[in-house]
């Protein structure tokens, strides 16, 4: 596996999102095959970068991340997630948002990893209302005490990025990112570019719907967040079919998968960049992680641009949509 940099912190250029092991997706894996496919990940396929939060399946996935990491902890960087909103037993006077706040999340989240530090802290979602200088300033103390290496925030506005670099320079911007989801592109890998940020792609098989393997009449139940991103919805699934098209094109030219080809493509587009796929069975790491070895040479990735630009894609994923299930927490962004 080859490696790239997240400011200072050097990381598989493939990670894994451990979301999906506990809530999201539909059925999860038991907790045992689970721990499995974390030690895989790191023993066979030589991934550094495992990433969590506290919201995910309210504590549940930061404690089962802690137990598959433990044999390896010194050898990997962990990431995990400061939700600004209130979870479960953390009502303070203060509010969450707040220094008490943010120190009250992380010793927890210490706690639940089973670790005494923290590689990159992000803050999951920045809201409009707050200041991301104090924060920039709390985060910093953390890293001068030690309980944390590094900081970055998820899906910041250019604004909040700046104003939050000033303080305590961010090692990473964890935002969705995806062959068929690129706002990111307009200003984020510019603001990354200049300021040595890592840029940590989640989400970027756009919920699997680049590996081609769901079709319209696919069936999503739970709190599958599928049955709520409009991506999903039976008619823009039959619109997004020129994407898939020009993924299995590319595929079957180079002997690869359209999972691989949407990753292989990222990967070429900026060295900053760090997808972390969540991967909950064998042959999804084998293939995921094979994208690292999928080279596109300047020419194939300029034809899949240029192919790009002709294709609209319809449907997005939304925190404000996912909030409808009713069943995931998050700072709801429109």
């Amino acid at each position: 596996m080859q490696t790239r940099k997240l400011r200072n912190l050097e990381v598989s250029s493939i990670g894994m999102g451990c979301m999906g092991f506990s809530h999201g997706y539909g059925q999860i894996p038991t907790e045992a095959e689970s721990i499995r496919l974390m030690q895989k990940a790191y023993n066979e396929y030589g991934c550094t970068l495992f990433d969590t939060a506290e919201v995910y399946a309210a504590f549940e996935n930061e404690i089962l991340v802690g137990k598959a990491i433990k044999p390896f902890r010194d050898k990997i960087i962990l990431s995990t997630k400061y939700m600004p909103k209130a979870l479960p037993g953390q009502d303070i006077p203060e509010g969450k948002l707040s220094r008490k706040g943010l120190r009250m999340a992380v010793e927890g989240s210490l706690k639940r990893l089973q670790t005494d530090y923290i590689d990159l802290y992000y803050e999951h979602r920045v809201p409009i209302e707050s200041n991301v200088e104090e924060m920039a300033l709390w985060m910093g103390e953390l890293i001068e005490e030690g309980k944390i290496r590094a900081w970055g925030q998820s899906e910041p506005t250019l604004e909040q990025a700046r104003k939050a670099h000033a303080v305590t320079p961010l090692s990473a911007i964890q935002n969705e990112y995806s062959i068929m989801h690129r706002t990111s592109e307009k200003e984020i890998f510019d603001f990354c570019e200049k300021n040595n940020v890592g840029f940590v792609a989640y989400s970027p098989m756009a919920g699997g719907f680049l590996s081609g393997k769901y079709n319209k009449n696919t069936e999503y139940k739970g709190d599958d967040v599928r049955r709520v991103i409009t991506r999903f919805a039976p008619e823009n699934v039959e619109k997004n079919q020129p994407l898939l098209d020009l993924l299995n094109n590319f595929a079957s030219a180079k002997n690869a998968t359209p999972a691989q080809i949407s990753l292989a493509w990222m990967l070429h587009k900026k060295d900053f960049i760090v997808p972390i796929p969540g991967m909950r069975k064998d042959e999804r790491m084998a293939e995921n992680f094979g994208a690292s070895n999928v080279v596109l040479p300047d020419d194939e990735f300029n034809k899949i641009e240029e192919e790009l630009a002709k294709i609209t894609i319809y449907g997005d994923r939304k925190d404000s949509d996912i909030q409808k299930l009713g069943t995931i927490v998050t700072v709801a962004k429109s």
